[in-house]
């Protein structure tokens, strides 16, 4: 999918991100995973701030990043609603140039299903962040149950033409192919949501 209809098909869904923003099913994981979370943090894939709840105010400054203008509008009335320290970039992912050792912290959460290249941007992350900071991970892939494994892969054109993500994606293959360094892997929902703690390769 070209870029330029991909930034319009999440154009069009922040409404429906703002409605989900406080998804009890996912309320106890991103507490879970965002309080690992702090000092200079770059979140990718911001959204519409749906993680903002979960930080520690006094003990983070957040950069977002999306490449839809209208999730970063969103996500930017989200930190004033929190009284969030926040600055945002609207920038496609692939293009984004950060200076290496930049972040202690860089937080991702249910993005990675909408990368072209997955490897290749969580090996950004291990450049952007620094040597003792940490990478924080909170994605869908695979179930490990067959039958459920077997319909994502069936579904997943359809499913990616409508939403722009895919719903077929290995993560143990993705993490096991980057270069970062995995201290923690949690799984839930048949293995198909996957927590991760991990650290740069320097």
């Amino acid at each position: 999918m070209k870029k330029e209809k991909l930034i319009k098909k999440y154009d069009k869904q922040v409404k429906m991100y703002e409605s989900k923003r406080a998804n009890q099913k996912f309320a106890e994981l991103r507490n879970k995973l965002i309080k690992n979370a702090y000092g200079k943090v770059l979140e990718v894939g911001v959204g519409a701030g749906a993680n903002f709840s979960y930080y520690d105010r006094n003990n983070v400054e957040i950069t977002g990043v999306d490449f839809s203008p209208e999730m970063i509008k969103s996500a930017k009335r989200t930190a004033s609603n929190f009284q969030m320290k926040a600055e945002f970039i609207q920038d496609d992912i692939d293009e984004l140039i950060i200076e290496p050792n930049s972040f202690d912290s860089i937080v991702s959460t249910l993005s990675l299903c909408s990368y072209p290249d997955p490897i290749a941007t969580l090996n950004k992350f291990n450049s952007w962040c620094r040597e003792d900071g940490v990478i924080l991970l909170m994605e869908h892939g695979l179930s490990s149950n067959s039958l459920l494994s077997f319909t994502q892969k069936m579904i997943d054109p359809l499913h990616t033409k409508i939403t722009g993500c895919h719903c077929n994606r290995n993560i143990d293959k993705i993490i096991e192919g980057s270069i970062l360094q995995v201290d923690q892997i949690e799984r839930y929902w048949a293995d198909i949501i996957y927590l991760i703690r991990a650290k740069p390769i320097k």
